[in-house]
């Protein structure tokens, strides 16, 4: 469960970090809390039906109802997100402006509100099967300190990136908005916080040192021999210490820790624990820990890279626009909510499929581990056989991560009657990691080499493409080579704005837009083959001649001064600031430029 859980809770983080802070809510305050609390009333009626009338009798069936009553939780906190706008109402928070991730952190808990139901309804049901009886506050307490580890890391790192923007320090800054300073702030603690987690991880679920005792030196003993060090042997009272399961956590020896769960050790032989100790010691000796912080960090590059050319190809299809007039929204309202549900599908199937890929596998390498070292495959089969029958006959079910308990057996069973099959399963291990390494290596290629604009230049691709359609739909109409030419001069564009311009004042010689924009670019291109100051003294005195506006007298008076003309293009932008004085400010600049000569072409 704590996989699934760390799926859920990265989904959750996900939806709550791309999705932006709406200016305004879509519904009112009372009735946006009228449809939450009936939601929410539902969501717990729908935990009563699943839980009530004595239905889970297994732990397995526990589990399972446990999974789908989170993914419910998932959609209904993604209705609060979406429909109910609650990120505009957790902006409202104190502290928020100073430390953005505190409201991300109150979806987070919203969630575990969602969480604290199921687990509130779901405490009879686990009393049946692990036989221990919880109050409601009790059992919730207890599955909050299961899962707060998962979201400390990431907890940790916003909140001290965060806090160290509010330094007075103008290079943290610069370092932050860097294209390369994040992601190395993120890496570089991620890290530390990966080689530390483990210490925090075993106060917050309770683990104890296990006692002195013959079980404990037949575990020291036989790491001894395998070469393992460690902090300590722990024992992990997951579930009341009554699932069958070990691990093993930690990067270094000085916060690496084997863990242990009660019912492990009172049901399994010597033989059969070093079999399982010999398992994860295969974990420590393929750097399957190191291996998975690379596939965790490497989404990161997948899900950028992915983010930006779906966004570049919403932006450059006419559809997606159809799409937002239809639904009457802003395009950058549907386009974050279209991105962040397919990267959604992206997450689930990169941890479904590809992490999940890694997990299993590695799973197959550390039972290769624990049959090559303990001389046979005999101790991790029967360790494996009565996990399953113990834990309510799972022999035959399947898991994403691990391979299920048949698949396992069979697999080492093959393996031990052909030792060609270790080494093929190992090249299949490292092939694909150097496939996806790889893969990777391409996608920050990919990402360094991509134009900061690129997102940019895909709306302006769709509107110059659009306004060329509507201009050989409408020849007669010069508004379309106007819009054309704005266009292209945005790009530096110039040569072709320039004959948009005219081709524009073909149609109407006398547009005063076209006329002005079209002298702006003579006037500004950085183009010596376009830039021709005469010819736009000549254009900006017919626009203004056609109608005196502010920001046409400015562009006369900047043709002036271009010109050598300096009295006269004072004499031209006062009178802009005469006939719109809510841009005197602009103007004003303009006025003192014109003061000093300019370099005459």
């Amino acid at each position: 469960m704590i996989y699934n859980n760390l799926i859920y809770l990265v989904v959750v983080i996900f939806i709550l970090s791309t999705n932006s802070i709406p200016d305004t809510p879509l519904l009112g305050a009372g009735f946006t809390s009228l449809i939450f609390v009936l939601k929410a009333a539902f969501f717990f009626l729908l935990v009563t039906l699943t839980y009530g009338r004595n239905r889970i009798t297994q732990a397995a069936d526990y589990f399972s109802a446990e999974q789908k009553l989170s993914i419910l939780a998932i959609i209904s906190l993604a209705i609060d997100v979406y429909f109910l706008d609650c990120q505009y109402y957790f902006a409202l928070l104190p502290g928020v402006h100073s430390l953005p991730v505190l409201a991300s952190l109150a979806g987070v808990l919203l969630f575990f509100f969602y969480l604290c139901l199921v687990w509130y309804g779901a405490r009879k049901s686990y009393g049946r099967v692990f036989g221990r009886q919880h109050s409601g506050i009790a059992f919730i307490k207890t599955n909050l300190k299961n899962n707060i580890p998962i979201i400390l890391p990431w907890l940790t790192l916003s909140l001290l990136a965060d806090a160290l923007l509010l330094l007075p320090f103008p290079a943290v800054k610069n370092f932050f908005q860097s294209s390369w300073g994040e992601p190395l702030f993120f890496l570089t603690f991620f890290i530390l916080l990966a080689v530390a987690f483990p210490e925090i991880i075993r106060r917050l679920w309770g683990c104890s040192s296990m006692p002195q005792g013959l079980t404990r030196s037949h575990i020291e003993d036989f790491c001894s021999r395998q070469g393992l060090k460690y902090a300590d042997i722990l024992v992990w009272p997951l579930f009341e210490g009554l699932v069958l399961t070990a691990g093993v956590m930690g990067l270094i020896r000085r916060f690496r820790y084997i863990l242990f769960t009660p019912a492990l050790l009172r049901n399994l032989s010597f033989e059969e624990v070093d079999a399982v100790m010999a398992h994860e010691i295969g974990h420590v000796k393929r750097y399957h820990l190191q291996l998975y912080i690379v596939l965790l960090l490497g989404f990161s590059l997948i899900a950028q890279l992915g983010s930006y050319l779906f966004m570049y190809v919403l932006l450059k299809s006419d559809h997606f626009y159809e799409l937002s007039a239809l639904l009457g929204k802003k395009t950058d309202v549907v386009l974050i909510f279209a991105s962040t549900f397919a990267l959604l599908l992206l997450l689930i199937f990169y941890f479904r499929i590809v992490f999940g890929f890694f997990m299993r596998n590695f799973e197959r390498q550390a039972d290769l581990h624990a049959m090559e070292s303990m001389g046979s495959s005999q101790g991790i089969v029967n360790a494996l056989e009565k996990v399953a029958w113990l834990s309510g006959n799972i022999r035959e079910l399947p898991s994403w991560h691990h391979f299920g308990i048949a698949q396992r057996v069979t697999f080492l069973d093959r393996c031990e009657h052909d030792p060609r099959q270790i080494a093929r399963h190992h090249r299949k291990v490292y092939g694909a990691l150097l496939l996806y390494i790889f893969v990777l290596a391409g996608t920050g290629f990919t990402l360094w080499k991509m134009p900061d604009d690129l997102l940019q230049r895909a709306p302006l691709d769709h509107l110059t493409r659009l306004y060329a359609e509507k201009a050989a739909e409408q020849p007669d109409n010069p508004l379309w080579y106007q819009l054309l030419g704005d266009l292209q001069q945005g790009r530096k564009l110039y040569a072709e704005s320039v004959a948009s311009y005219e081709q524009g004042l073909r149609i109407s010689p006398n547009h005063p837009e076209i006329l002005n924009n079209l002298a702006w670019v003579l006037l500004t291109a950085d183009d010596p083959q376009i830039a021709d100051p005469k010819k736009a003294l000549m254009l900006a005195r017919e626009a203004a001649a056609e109608k005196p506006a502010g920001y046409i007298l400015d562009t006369l008076a900047l043709a002036f001064w271009r010109n050598g003309f300096s009295e006269r293009a004072q004499q031209a932008e006062k009178q802009a600031i005469a006939v719109d004085p809510e841009n005197s400010e602009y103007y004003e600049k303009q006025l003192g430029k014109f003061t000093t000569p300019a370099r005459i072409d």
